[in-house]
């Protein structure tokens, strides 16, 4: 008597590969992890291909300039709402020598010079990667750094002409952009940078995140980061602030600016959350759905987990 099979014994990996065989699957992105970078190297061309880069090191006591983290938490995300995308997570002690296979790059770093500066971020971006940069990420000196940060994503946050405050803004609306789908109004506290030095005349910027800051975030005595008599002025008129922006590159590629995540318990808040994941999903080209990038809301032990597993993956060299 022949019995049936039961295919739930069967091993996870041979129905990956029946799923593929099939059709359910595209190829290469069965099986995905987030630190698998030769296998996301070596995958098909279907396979849209993310790299994210943390810094290695945190600012102040746990929960804070989590990048690592926060890129293990955007990455399985967008694993979650893509079958077709395969993205990895570095820390900057694994710092990446070739990005020729990559449809975007992400960085989150304490201070993005390294970034600004590599040359092959800049191949990449030449032939149409996209580019996104998260809060200190965002800042780099002007000069080569700074006009690549321009090239790439429209802004950046410079020295002496940008402030980097704590405050709770109000988003209260958003622009018709693909990375404002899903967003709805709040605020959040967080060390929120504005004042960005962007593209002359906004050219091919889209604002996101935008709020006019209190008087109490910005001073009037040129500092490195606390003020300056142009954004003393512009805060004086009300003049709204952009948090956040999308570019559409004059090349056909795409960058994103995203000066908030200070604070690794932002990503509980589905619009902050969001926009990031809509950020990363549009700089590498793939279709947003009309509420957004889907994904979980993370409780405090998810957060908390997601630091943890960052400590681990800093000391194992990843």
């Amino acid at each position: 008597m022949k019995h049936k099979q039961n295919t739930k014994r069967l091993p996870l990996a041979i129905l990956a590969i029946a799923a593929q065989l099939v059709g359910l699957l595209p190829s290469g992105a069965a099986e995905r992890d987030i630190f698998g970078y030769e296998a996301q190297r070596t995958s098909p061309d279907s396979v849209t291909k993310i790299v994210f880069i943390g810094d290695a090191g945190t600012h102040g006591p746990p929960g804070n300039h989590e990048f690592v983290a926060a890129f293990v938490l955007m990455a399985r995300a967008l694993h979650d709402a893509y079958p077709n995308v395969h993205a990895v997570v570095h820390s900057s002690n694994n710092w990446p020598k070739d990005f020729s296979h990559a449809d975007a790059i992400i960085v989150g770093l304490n201070h993005g010079e390294r970034a600004g500066k590599d040359a092959a971020i800049g191949q990449a971006a030449k032939r149409g990667a996209g580019f996104m940069a998260v809060h200190f990420g965002v800042e780099v000196n002007a000069g080569v750094a700074g006009q690549n940060y321009l090239n790439w994503m429209g802004g950046y946050f410079e020295t002496g002409w940008s402030v980097n405050p704590w405050w709770v803004p109000e988003f209260k609306s958003f622009p018709d952009h693909p990375t404002a789908r899903g967003l709805k109004p709040f605020t959040l506290r967080d060390e929120w940078y504005y004042h960005m030095r962007f593209t002359k005349d906004m050219k091919g910027v889209t604002p996101i995140f935008s709020a006019v800051p209190p008087m109490s975030t910005v001073r009037k005595e040129k500092s490195a980061r606390g003020g300056n008599p142009d954004v003393y002025k512009a805060v004086s008129e009300g003049k709204p602030q952009h948090m956040a922006w999308a570019y559409d590159r004059p090349d056909g590629g795409r960058g994103f600016g995203f000066t908030g995540m200070h604070l690794h318990s932002c990503h509980a808040n589905d619009s902050f959350r969001t926009c990031l994941l809509n950020g990363a999903a549009w700089v590498a080209k793939l279709r947003i759905p009309k509420d957004g990038v889907s994904s979980k809301t993370p409780s405090e032990t998810d957060l908390k987990a997601q630091i943890e597993e960052a400590i681990a993956v800093v000391k194992s060299g990843k």
